[in-house]
């Protein structure tokens, strides 16, 4: 059975390092987003109990909030950058959309395979981020580490061809709106008209928007961070499952409990049973 941890605080909520290593079946869940470029590697990625096999060139991405865990021998290659919302704050406004985008439901993004030309010039960005970063402290370092950050944000958006195709234009300003509400208000709001409505526009409307930007309706969206959130609380909390209910604004334990299996095909103590959890 794997081991469970939460993430390390980082100075200045940032970070940027070389892999060259091995990893242990350690389950941990994020306090930062995450952005690892793999210039080799062999193995699997579990992300929220989804398996992402690891091949050479291509980029993960995992959200703050997300359970990731490495395969046992799993090994990669390549750059890793950790940051948190914090800190994304110095990046400049443009860059925004970009983020809300990727990561307010990352999921959708998590795993993006790269052509040669695209791997090479993130390679380079993120060689250069990370020579900025080992370089002694000065006035303005952070603001330099965001400056690189923004550009590989943007240049990452573009490589996703969703976004390619125009992550300015209205419609996706749109759904990166609705991805940030989503990411604020998941716990309390699941049905796709209270979004719809603070949008200004139809439900029916934000559910079209929402499967031609991502490939996946509004409501499979709220349901998945829903989801994903009990399935992080089962297992890193020991919290009882009527109060994860509750926090999640579930009626009734009953109510979570159905929601819960009808998604999950198992139980939230069934989940629950599954992991060694922390603070039990």
């Amino acid at each position: 059975m794997s081991k469970s941890v939460f993430e390390k605080e980082l100075k200045d909520s940032f970070s940027v390092n070389y892999l060259d290593k091995k990893f242990e079946s350690i389950a941990c869940r994020l306090i930062y987003h995450r952005m690892i470029l793999v210039q080799s590697g062999k193995g699997n990625l579990l992300v929220d109990d989804l398996s992402f096999p690891i091949s050479d060139n291509q980029l993960l991405l995992i959200a703050k909030g997300q359970i990731y865990q490495f395969q046992t021998g799993m090994y990669i290659t390549g750059y890793e950058i950790s940051f948190g919302d914090c800190f994304w704050e110095k990046a400049p406004a443009s860059a925004s959309n970009c983020k809300a985008v990727l990561f307010n439901n990352a999921s959708v993004n998590q795993q993006l395979p790269l052509n040669d030309e695209d791997y090479k010039e993130l390679s380079l960005l993120f060689e250069m981020l990370n020579q900025e970063y080992l370089k002694a402290d000065f006035s303005n370092k952070l603001d330099a580490l965001a400056a690189y950050l923004k550009i590989i944000m943007i240049k990452v958006a573009n490589v996703n061809a969703s976004l390619a195709r125009g992550y300015d234009s209205f419609e996706n300003q749109l759904y990166g709106q609705f991805l940030e509400l989503l990411s604020q208000q998941y716990r309390n709001s699941h049905e796709v008209a209270d979004y719809a409505r603070q949008l200004g526009i139809s439900a029916r409307k934000l559910t079209d928007l929402s499967k031609r930007c991502s490939g996946h309706g509004a409501k499979e969206l709220i349901n998945g961070q829903l989801i994903a959130e009990a399935k992080r609380s089962l297992q890193f909390s020991s919290q009882p499952i009527k109060e994860i209910a509750f926090m999640l604004n579930f009626s009734t334990p009953e109510q979570f409990s159905h929601f819960f299996k009808k998604n999950s095909h198992v139980s939230p103590q069934g989940f629950r049973t599954q992991f060694v959890n922390i603070g039990m």
